[in-house]
């Protein structure tokens, strides 16, 4: 009662505005806008360390000095960084995942959910960019470091996890965030597959209800919110990882 009273209040004064959120009052589209918000959310929750881990382990292969290693990653890096996340994700999802549902003996024993196409495609997107990021900040770690590791014994491996990749890291912190807050926009191109994030869900409501300058205001408002709460985390870890004269 306390919850329908205080919705029905929302409604009506938000309606004085001339925004319509009537369907709150409604349990099957106020169900489907809330389950668009947590799958935003799980998406987001995901894409983060897909990404960020992913990013390193291609930042480490495109340093490596090894061809076999580097050219591959190279090649995946120009293309998923030249090319539209939602061209990448079509391609995907209409090519390899007819692909993948063929091997198994058909759709139905297909595994890989649209769901899976989006973090997999958005986070391999940005893991890309990521890469980038890190391997300018790796090359930029001084000649003089790396020699001072090597002679105290630290081989190859040693140096790239204990010395280059945490100074690069630091340097290269602010286009990390910078990325990550494009990730987290990005999670709407999984509307284009039938993910039901918020903009999907959304779009479920507006074509009933014709209501969308309501529904975008908010959506604005809730990327922008949980924007800010990157950008602010990630402004707390640079200043918590600065290290004095370099970088940061």
């Amino acid at each position: 009662m306390w919850n329908n009273g205080i919705t029905g209040l929302f409604v009506e004064l938000t309606n004085r505005l001339g925004l319509n959120y009537e369907f709150l009052a409604t349990g099957y589209e106020a169900e489907i806008w809330r389950d668009g918000f947590i799958t935003t959310l799980y998406l987001i929750a995901l894409l983060i360390p897909v990404s960020l881990i992913a990013g390193l382990l291609f930042a480490a292969c495109l340093t490596s000095g090894r061809l076999w290693l580097s050219a591959p990653v190279r090649a995946f890096v120009e293309i998923t960084r030249n090319t539209p996340t939602l061209v990448q994700l079509m391609f995907s999802f209409l090519v390899l995942n007819s692909f993948v549902s063929n091997l198994v003996g058909g759709a139905q024993n297909n595994p890989l959910t649209p769901f899976f196409w989006v973090v997999a495609m958005v986070g391999l997107h940005i893991a890309a960019l990521h890469a980038e990021a890190i391997r300018a900040g790796i090359e930029a770690v001084p000649a003089s470091t790396v020699e001072a590791a090597r002679g105290i014994g630290f081989s190859k491996l040693q140096i790239l996890r204990y010395v280059e990749i945490p100074l690069a890291f630091r340097a290269s912190l602010p286009a990390i965030v910078n990325n990550l807050i494009n990730l987290v926009k990005l999670t709407t191109v999984g509307n284009a597959i039938a993910v039901s994030e918020i903009t999907y869900a959304s779009i479920m409501v507006w074509t009933q209800r014709d209501n969308v300058v309501s529904l975008m205001i908010v959506i604005l408002l809730f990327f922008s919110l949980i924007n800010l709460v990157v950008a602010r985390v990630g402004l707390w870890v640079e200043r918590k990882l600065a290290v004095p004269g370099y970088g940061l």
